[in-house]
């Protein structure tokens, strides 16, 4: 087992991250969410309604909704999954199970082809869709848990923030690479229109899986930590979530900082999620206009999150995360009113600016607020990701019913704003309380 601060050891954990945001850009962020609402909508009547396995549903709330259910499986299947994980500390296989899925089901999306008569079969695809969104996510959980082990406390900030800044510019790197097959489809002798698309869910799944052989190699299996569990390790996943769950309660400043994050997560991740659907559907933003304001938001992402590390080593991560969030919570009622490209061009870049940072600087927090020293890290980010998936599942499932109730997405948007309000005052509740804690330790000192 190498010490802390391995250099090659940082480097491999960060081209996990490397790897596996060509599934967040592709997929859910750009070409996919683009491919899916122009196939699924009447181009000349703009009818949007689809079916799926004989319900009718509006084309983007069952994208919603089938994204919503997979987030929803893997609060499910986490708590097992890292119980068992810690209890062997064979993490790096399940990483590499989940990551297998991921990419194969991005891979399966080449066969998501248009038909000449209506909408193509939904079902196939959709389920790969929801497939590969569970393998991104299972494996994160799992490399998330990595930090602790990898990095000391002091470095844990800039590691973390060094990981999303390795995945921005790897998933630009790739999206660039999809963009070129995509406008210039006679370079690669292509002529069908839906054959770059497709092709581009292939690439993904060769990016995913070949950059992700770096970490398969060179981070450390994990930790056993054989002897705590004496109970059946199905059933014992949720009785260490539960563990995990009572010790939080003793931790004034991890719960309200949970409590804070879980809220402000439903507007984050969700918007992330849903922003390409927006574009495309409610502003009539085309492919070729709408891949390169994403590419701008992953550069500007970069250098966001390389300026939030450092504000955070000024003023402290908690007042950091204030500022984000109230930049998030403005933002979000701003959309309600954005009309046209220009404006939804500088919505993204503020985006982007405060994307990258506020999960950096949410997982960064998260971990400084553990207990020092504990071999369990698994099942600690299990409860971490399963808060931050549950806000995910909310977010998608209120996003979704509010379109479906209204017919307008910006109506959803509005909602979620009202997430961020409550994430902001319970961040601010955390910053007083911080500060009263420190207070009290100097004077016992």
């Amino acid at each position: 087992m190498k010490a802390k601060n391995d250099k090659k050891t940082i480097w491999a954990w960060c081209m996990f991250d490397w790897a596996n945001q060509s599934y967040n850009m592709v997929i859910t962020t750009t070409i996919f969410p683009i491919y899916y609402v122009y196939f699924t909508t009447n181009q000349k009547t703009h009818y949007d309604k689809v079916f799926f396995f004989g319900h009718q549903f509006k084309n983007t709330v069952l994208q919603s909704y089938v994204l919503g259910t997979s987030y929803l499986l893997i609060v499910l299947m986490l708590p097992i999954l890292t119980s068992i994980a810690d209890y062997k500390g064979n993490k790096k296989r399940y990483l590499q199970f989940f990551t297998w899925m991921g990419a194969l089901s991005c891979a399966g999306l080449f066969w998501f082809k248009p038909v000449a008569n209506g909408v193509p079969p939904l079902e196939l695809p959709l389920i790969f869709y929801g497939l590969a969104c569970i393998g991104y996510c299972g494996g994160f959980v799992f490399y998330n848990s990595y930090l602790p082990q990898i990095a000391t406390l002091e470095k844990q900030d800039d590691v973390s923030a060094k990981g999303f800044m390795y995945g921005y510019v790897g998933s630009l790197v790739l999206q660039l690479l999809c963009l070129l097959v995509i406008q210039k489809p006679t370079w690669f002798g292509l002529i069908n229109d839906d054959l770059p698309s497709r092709i581009s869910f292939l690439m993904v799944f060769v990016w995913w899986m070949g950059f992700s052989i770096i970490p398969f190699r060179i981070l450390p299996k994990g930790e056993p930590n054989a002897g705590k569990h004496n109970y059946n390790v199905l059933t014992g996943g949720f009785k260490e979530l539960a563990r995990v769950f009572k010790k939080v309660r003793t931790m004034p400043l991890l719960k309200r900082f949970l409590s804070s994050f879980f809220f402000y997560s439903v507007g984050v991740q969700t918007i992330m999620l849903v922003a390409a659907q927006f574009a495309s559907k409610e502003l009539n933003i085309g492919e070729d206009t709408l891949i390169p304001i994403i590419l701008v938001i992953q550069v500007v992402g970069v250098i966001g999150a390389y300026a939030t590390a450092k504000l955070s080593d000024k003023y402290g991560n908690v007042k950091t995360l204030v500022g984000l969030v109230s930049i998030w919570t403005v933002l979000c009622l701003l959309v309600y009113f954005v009309s046209n490209t220009p404006q939804f061009f500088a919505a993204a870049v503020v985006v982007g600016a405060v994307m990258g940072g506020v999960q950096s600087i949410s997982r960064s927090t998260y971990s400084k607020y553990l207990p020092p020293n504990i071999p369990d890290t698994a099942s600690y980010f299990s409860f971490y990701d399963v808060t931050e998936k549950s806000s995910i599942v909310v977010g998608l499932f209120v996003f979704g019913l509010v379109e479906a109730l209204s017919g307008k997405m910006r109506n959803s948007a509005l909602v979620l704003d009202g997430f961020f309000a409550v994430g902001l005052i319970l961040m601010v509740a955390l910053l007083v309380a911080e500060n009263k804690s420190k207070k009290q330790a100097l004077v016992a000192a």
